[in-house]
């Protein structure tokens, strides 16, 4: 049996490192180091103090870590102090608090 609906199923702890393609079923929370692309059928959670240089894919994503690269969101992106962004996002909704560094560009998308 696999993880209820916004239950964390998956984390990667600071202090730890991975390189190449993870791929989650639920709720991933990362706050180590990722180097290559991060896909979840749910949410991918970047905690403070991740560093991530990876090109993402879930339904929601949150950061307030670090992230270098590529992200698509078919529900929302959210963007938390004291996250740090440099990428392409591709999402329907995109919310960024202020304070946060953001050199990128947004592509809005219908969700429908």
């Amino acid at each position: 049996m696999g993880p209820k609906k916004g239950e964390i199923s998956a984390i990667i702890e600071e202090g730890c490192k991975f390189e190449g393609n993870l791929s989650f079923n639920g709720v991933a929370r990362i706050a180590g180091t990722v180097n290559g692309s991060i896909f979840s059928n749910d949410t991918v959670i970047v905690s403070e103090g991740a560093v991530i240089n990876a090109d993402i894919s879930a339904n929601v994503i949150l950061i307030s870590g670090v992230v270098k690269g590529n992200i698509k969101a078919s529900s929302r992106v959210e963007i938390i102090r004291p996250a740090r962004f440099e990428g392409i996002i591709t999402t329907p909704s995109l919310i960024v608090e202020e304070g946060v560094i953001f050199h990128g560009t947004t592509k809005m998308m219908d969700n429908n």
